[in-house]
């Protein structure tokens, strides 16, 4: 008797086992996303109307790379929103437009695209003729002319900043490490200011100089923080552009780098753009 309750009890142990294994094998996957990949993402959380929140492209600025977006990733995905940061290597402008080109094309259904700094100018030759695009996001950042070099206003609107780059023997630019603080990051601690000029990203020098073939925002709606106490672009060159763009314009008081000093604010501005009704 007991040896056949032992074998009857194996019996369905094996069965059990089996049906496990064969219900583990065929579940579905589940997969995450990270904020460096350019594969298409399918969108976020449903928004009003059942109609899916945009993807968020975020394009770093020089001097910095995908992972400068830290503070305000983790609030995008709290609040329901697909995010990717687009990593670019900063060797040429065009480069960086076919970087950032290529993950914005990737996407599938309503964008927002989101340049800081340098990141301005790439974004306003990335973005155009994009119908996915459903608005552009500046956060001190350059927005050239079709046919504008980037650096254009340099001399009219001056800043402290292009006294404290210094090229490499490739002709890469650094920012002078004994005044990155000030002139960069001057609303942060001194250690967290210590730490982004050690991981600096160098951009090369003729960047500045490139020019670009499209201007998305004169068909994009754009929306621009101006940085009141940035000593990287002058805060007058910000309010120039914001204007000549019709952007809807926010204004705070902080240094170049208001997506780490004040990441809820920049969070703020870029859901703005994203609830927007498409006109």
């Amino acid at each position: 008797m007991i040896q056949t309750y032992i074998a009857r009890l194996s019996a369905s142990l094996i069965i059990a086992i089996l049906a496990g294994s064969c219900t583990h094998q065929h579940a579905p996957s589940s997969t995450t996303s990270t904020a460096q990949s350019s594969a298409p993402a399918e969108g976020g959380d449903r928004g009003a109307g059942g109609i899916p929140k945009p993807t968020i492209v975020l394009v770093h600025g020089a001097f910095a790379d995908g992972t400068s977006w830290q503070h305000v990733i983790p609030r995008l995905e709290r609040d329901g929103y697909t995010v990717i940061a687009v990593q670019n290597p900063l060797t040429s402008f065009k480069e960086d437009v076919q970087t950032t080109k290529r993950v914005i094309d990737a996407q599938k259904g309503p964008v927002v695209v989101v340049g800081h700094s340098y990141g301005g100018a790439v974004i306003t030759e990335a973005a155009a003729g994009n119908t996915n695009v459903k608005s552009l996001v500046y956060i001190s950042a350059f927005a050239p002319e079709a046919g504008e070099r980037v650096n254009a206003f340099g001399e009219k609107y001056p800043a402290p900043l292009g006294q404290a780059l210094k090229p490499d023997a490739a002709g890469f630019l650094y920012i002078d490490r004994a005044q990155f603080h000030d002139v960069f990051a001057k609303d942060l601690s001194a250690t967290e200011a210590s730490v982004l000029a050690a991981t600096q990203k160098p951009l090369i020098g003729s960047a500045f100089n490139a020019s670009v073939d499209q201007a998305a925002w004169k068909t994009i709606p754009s929306w621009y923080l101006v940085t009141q106490e940035d000593r990287a672009i002058n805060p007058d060159l910000e309010r120039f552009y914001a204007k000549r763009m019709g952007a809807k314009t926010t204004e705070i008081k902080s240094s170049h780098v208001s997506f780490i000093s004040h990441p809820k604010e920049v969070t703020q501005l870029i859901e703005q753009a994203a609830n927007a009704p498409v006109k």
